[in-house]
């Protein structure tokens, strides 16, 4: 998931690097999206499990692709740029997929995907003027992890039993709406430190550093 690397102790031959395992998670994350809409649209309360299994594992493999990169130094530069990216897909994917499984309501999918598309638009904002590195906040990271569990236990809810699925809904929920709070405090935050980078009218770049999140950034 979201991590800090200093791009100071690294080389450009290491930061340029394309065949590394974080790069590699990332791409199976992305592989692994139309099948996981593929189960889900089966509609059987099996395939719910199954499609609610899988999102639980790419949220893993968020977090895990992180920690190799920084623990055994495989950071990239394309890892920087595609892991958020890869990461705003799988969020706005897994809503629209909770929504098509009946798991959410349509104003949820319309308020988490403006927020991952304005943290997109700031992400290009940012990549246009040559800020590369993402520093990702504890707010953004913390949002995002909720969202990444609160959606299996949308999809599983709707897969089990009367009782047991009231309660995962009741749990899904507030992880999901807390989750949106922290993500869209954090957006605010990264604005500010746009502002801070870019001016606030696109004036010329300062020296402070920013950053935009997905569930997951950095540090791949």
């Amino acid at each position: 998931m979201a991590g800090i690397c200093s791009c100071a102790v690294e080389g450009p031959g290491r930061r340029r690097r394309v065949l590394t395992v974080p790069n590699a998670l990332t791409l199976a994350r992305l592989a692994c999206l139309p099948y996981f809409m593929s189960v889900l649209s089966r509609g059987a309360p099996r395939d719910r499990t199954r499609a609610a299994l899988l999102l639980s594992a790419l949220g893993v493999s968020d977090g895990l692709d992180g920690y190799i990169a920084r623990r055994f130094d495989q950071a990239s530069e394309l890892g920087r740029m595609a892991d958020p990216l890869v990461d705003r897909v799988l969020v706005v994917t897994a809503v629209a997929g909770a929504m098509k499984a009946r798991a959410v309501p349509r104003w949820f999918v319309a308020l988490a995907g403006a927020r991952e598309l304005s943290a997109a638009a700031g992400a290009v904002v940012l990549a246009a003027r040559g800020r590369r590195s993402v520093e990702v906040s504890r707010t953004g990271k913390a949002g995002a992890f909720a969202m990444m569990v609160a959606l299996p236990l949308f999809l599983q809810s709707t897969a089990a039993a009367h009782r047991p699925a009231r309660w995962l809904r009741r749990v899904a929920w507030a992880l999901a709406l807390g989750g949106q709070v922290m993500a869209w405090a954090a957006l605010a935050g990264y604005i500010r430190e746009r502002d801070e980078v870019v001016g606030p009218a696109g004036g010329a770049p300062s020296p402070a550093g920013a950053g935009l999140d997905g569930p997951g950034a950095a540090a791949s």
